[in-house]
């Protein structure tokens, strides 16, 4: 059993159960590498507490062998438990093995330390030794320093009484040399003179008592004095320059000149020069007209942008330069200075204003944008200076934003109406046989998009002036007022207006005297444009002119795009109407002439229709097909199934024959306007002048009522005969199987020819009229 024990101690570990030492066959048994050496230091600190409490594991701290015997006796049978015993016996004698060569190993490492121990032992004695004389050397150099640094105090405060009575003696000497050296740079280093003199002046006061002193005294001021005659003269130069003039000044104030008489002289010379700067500027540009008389001056030799970097750079440059000498030589004096540069600033403005005007043309945006901001950036400093004049800077920068924004305006205009121009032009030139013009829905898409491209790039110049790379944008002005009121309400919004008033314009304002009338499709192409730009184009130009230049809340109010819609659809209304009237009233006047110039006495028995009958069909059509290119369909009254087949009797309203009123005989003058009268208070009233739809079946039906309603009053002029009647009759059947697919409703036609065949048969003579079959026979041949 002791055997048992001793090999299930040595076996335990990672494979010591005895399962796992079950397993194990051939003769080295079980082993790791450094096995022995594992199982013999046990585990390390961090394993062992992370492992669980085993009283059977043999390398663990809680190892119990009474636990351990237990549980091998009661799991392994006998011969188990032998050969565990034989493994443990090799492993154990590889581990005593092992043991001897580590030590054997380590054991010349172990000598080779105990003497180098030793060795360091003998070192150190030998360094504590060296210590203790190094220590005494220390002790004695410290005293030998003591005695150095005793003799050189005493040497240093005999140098230092020596080195005072030479500086004495230097500054007596400087002294005396002072009226020799100021004679010797007051001719050309004046400044290296007064320098001199300060730094002599207040020794020379202090001993002044002493003759020889006083004598040096009155030497220099002497000197002094001829420098200051001098200087004054020298200021009094109109070569100077600003440089110069600053350092003339300050050396007369450094001789004590009276500085009352000295800012007078300053801003004079400096007010002389900057007159100069002004009047250089002025030369380039024209001289003002004295008799007032309107003439165009010539173009300027430099742009814009030329004249304000000069003028910057010069005047600007000058002043501020100047400005600044001012308040660092009469700092209690500058309340001068502010009127001075007013004077100045406003006449430079005024100089500026006028180049301004001069851009005249439209030229570049860019370059005039890059000259105000310029202007702006060179005036900040002299804003500064002169705080009153950033009103007049800000407001000269807006009245030239909005001046070229009103130019822009103007040009839209320009632009716009000769885009009108190219589209009578196009309208009026003649056309070779077989082949066409442009047509109207082309002339109206090209006028369009040509009115809002120049009116986008329109926009994107004027977005020069809002950059934020520009300086002056900044302004409360360009961030509010000049968005709303210059650009949407002064620019977008008043050239939509002008837009509209100037297509009205076509419809309302008479025409000159032997002025060309506008054509008809020019009118249905400006209506169909202010009906678009009611639709839509004017919601995208205010919604593209707020994006580019947004409003403020609490800036002006603006235009409201509905105001703005309903202007373009009241234009288009009228210029509708105004097509109506003149294509009816051209029609109409073939009607009048052909009933006029007729003898309805005398005429024939009627064979064909009247040819003008036919033209005012071929007329219809056309006008049908021009206002169907730029207008829809529009909605028709449901026709009847006979419509081009109906006829009407020329008694409808007018003397009927005795079947129809028996009691009614000609002797009864009064019986046919009673029967005329009773038939129009139960028909439908036909408003001959009513609004227009914009469809093309209400346009067309407008012309037809005006024709119509013309060819009644002038039949009702007229006194016929028996044919005449029969003539009428026939016209108005051929005019009837045209004209009701033309009109919304086939009862006006109708009912307006019935009124024609009434009034002929009213004014008829020999009211007989021909038979259906043969109308019918005469307009289908015809």
């Amino acid at each position: 059993m002791a055997a048992v024990t001793a090999g299930s101690g040595a076996g335990s570990g990672a494979a010591g159960s005895p399962e796992a030492t079950g397993g194990s066959t051939g003769g080295g048994g079980w082993r790791r590498p450094h096995g022995p050496l594992q199982r013999y230091y046990g585990p390390s600190t961090a394993e062992a507490a992370e492992a669980a409490p085993d009283p059977t594991d043999i390398n663990g701290p809680h190892f119990d062998p009474e636990v351990f015997m237990t549980k091998v006796r009661s799991e392994c049978p006998l011969g188990q438990l032998l050969a565990r015993e034989a493994a443990l016996g090799r492993e154990i004698r590889a581990l005593d093995s092992d043991m001897q060569t580590l030590l054997y190993e380590n054991y010349n490492k172990f000598i080779s330390a105990t003497d180098t121990i030793r060795k360091m032992k003998v070192d150190f004695r030998h360094m504590e030794a060296e210590m203790d004389d190094l220590a005494a050397n220390m002790a004695a150099i410290s005293a030998s320093s003591a005695r150095v640094s005793a003799a050189l105090q005493d040497r240093h405060r005999r140098g230092a009484q020596l080195a005072g009575v030479q500086a004495l003696l230097r500054k007596l000497q400087a002294l005396v040399e002072v009226p020799g050296r100021l004679r010797r740079w007051a001719g050309t280093e004046p400044a290296r003179a007064l320098r001199c003199h300060a730094r002599a002046r207040a020794v020379l006061r202090h001993y002044r008592h002493l003759p020889s002193f006083r004598a040096i005294e009155d030497e220099s001021h002497a000197i002094m004095a001829e420098l200051a005659q001098r200087l004054r003269a020298r200021l009094r130069c109109e070569t100077l320059d600003p440089k110069e003039l600053t350092e003339c000044v300050e050396m007369l104030l450094q001789l004590e000149e009276p500085a009352e008489e000295l800012s007078e002289e300053f801003l004079s010379q400096a007010g002389a020069r900057l007159e100069a700067e002004l009047a250089t500027l002025e030369a380039e540009l024209p001289a003002a007209d004295p008799s007032g008389t309107a003439t165009t001056p010539p173009p300027p030799a430099s742009d814009i942008l030329d004249f304000v970097d000069r003028g910057s750079s010069a005047f600007v440059g000058t002043l501020c330069q100047l400005a600044g000498s001012f308040r660092a030589l009469f700092g209690e004096d500058a309340g001068r200075l502010e009127p001075f540069a007013a004077a100045l600033a406003a006449h430079y403005f005024a100089l500026l204003e006028r180049r301004l005007a001069l851009e005249r043309g439209l030229g570049d945006t860019s370059l005039l944008v890059r000259a105000l901001d310029r202007f702006h950036r060179r005036l900040r400093a002299l804003l500064e200076l002169l705080p009153a004049g950033a009103d007049a800077a800000a407001e000269l920068v807006a009245r030239a934003a909005r001046e070229r924004v009103d130019r822009y305006l103007r040009a839209l205009q320009t632009f716009f109406l000769g885009c009108l121009g190219d589209v009578r032009q196009a309208l009026a030139a003649p056309r070779p046989p077989g082949k066409e013009g442009p047509g109207l829905p082309d002339l109206l898409a090209t006028l369009a998009a040509s009115v809002l491209g120049q009116l986008k790039a329109v926009l994107a110049y004027v977005q020069l002036f809002t950059a934020r790379d520009v300086a002056f944008a900044s302004l409360p002005y360009f961030k509010g007022e000049f968005c709303v009121t210059a650009v949407r309400e002064g620019l977008v919004v008043a050239f939509v207006r002008w837009l509209c008033r100037t297509a009205r314009g076509f419809a309302d304002g008479p025409a000159e005297r032997g002025a060309p009338a506008a054509p008809p499709a020019l009118l249905l192409l400006l209506a169909r444009l202010c009906l678009d730009y009611e639709n839509s184009t004017i919601s995208y130009i205010l919604t593209l002119t707020d994006e580019q230049f947004p409003p403020q809340d609490s800036g002006p109010a603006v235009t409201p795009g509905p105001a703005l819609c309903a202007e373009a659809r009241a234009a288009a209304q009228r210029l509708l109407d105004h097509y109506v009237q003149v294509q009816g009233a051209a029609v109409a006047q073939m009607l009048r002439k052909s009933v006029e110039t007729r003898d309805w006495l005398g005429t024939v028995e009627p064979r064909n229709v009247r040819a003008v009958m036919k033209r005012v069909v071929e007329d219809i059509t056309a006008i049908d097909v021009q206002v169907g290119q730029l207008f829809e369909e529009g909605v028709r009254r449901a026709q009847s199934s006979d419509s081009s087949r109906r006829a009407f009797s020329v008694y409808s309203s007018s003397r009927a024959p005795g079947r129809y009123a028996p009691s009614y005989t000609p002797s009864a003058p009064m019986d046919t306007h009673l029967l005329s009268n009773i038939q129009k208070l139960f028909s439908e009233r036909i408003d001959i002048f009513s609004p227009v739809e914009f469809n093309k079946v209400s346009v067309l039906t407008g012309i037809i009522k005006i024709s119509l309603k013309t060819l009644l009053e002038c039949v009702r002029l007229r006194t016929l005969g028996r044919f005449g009647l029969q003539q009428v009759q026939v016209d108005g059947h051929y005019l009837q199987l045209y004209l009701w697919r033309f009109a919304s409703d086939e009862r006006v036609v109708q009912g307006l020819l019935d009124e024609v065949a009434a009034s002929a048969a009213h004014r008829c003579l020999d009211p007989v009229p021909m038979e259906h079959s043969v109308v019918e026979l005469i307009c289908e041949r015809g």
